[in-house]
């Protein structure tokens, strides 16, 4: 198993599966930012671990950034990195909100980088 917290403050390629304004296969909303994975990784959910691309603004194939924080969820087990890239820094609220189309319906808590607490 791959563990999320190894990732703080790490460089990641993130693979999209759902880029910004693809559609849920499933829930069928739309993905307001870039979603994917980081391949090569298996989370506890036995599936590659999953990665927010914060602050891009177009629909990509792949983004090399900076993992900024983790939501873990605590009533599931699937944790999602928060990827930007290196000058941008998000607020626990702001990622929130703009995580809130997907992950309004887990409980979670942030955790940030050591880095990224104190900017």
């Amino acid at each position: 198993m791959t563990n999320s917290k190894d990732f703080l403050g790490q460089e990641v390629e993130v693979v999209m599966d759902r880029p910004l304004g693809s559609k849920h296969p499933k829930h069928k909303f739309i993905y307001p930012v870039n979603y994917g994975y980081i391949p090569n990784t298996v989370s506890d959910d036995g599936e590659e671990l999953d990665a927010y691309v914060l602050g891009e603004f177009e629909p990509l194939e792949k983004f090399k950034g900076i993992v900024k924080a983790i939501i873990h969820r605590t009533n599931d087990n699937d944790d999602k990195l928060i990827v930007t890239s290196h000058e941008k820094n998000y607020s626990e609220a702001q990622i929130r909100a703009l995580t809130e189309f997907q992950e309004r319906f887990f409980e979670s808590e942030i955790i940030f980088s050591e880095q990224e607490i104190f900017k």
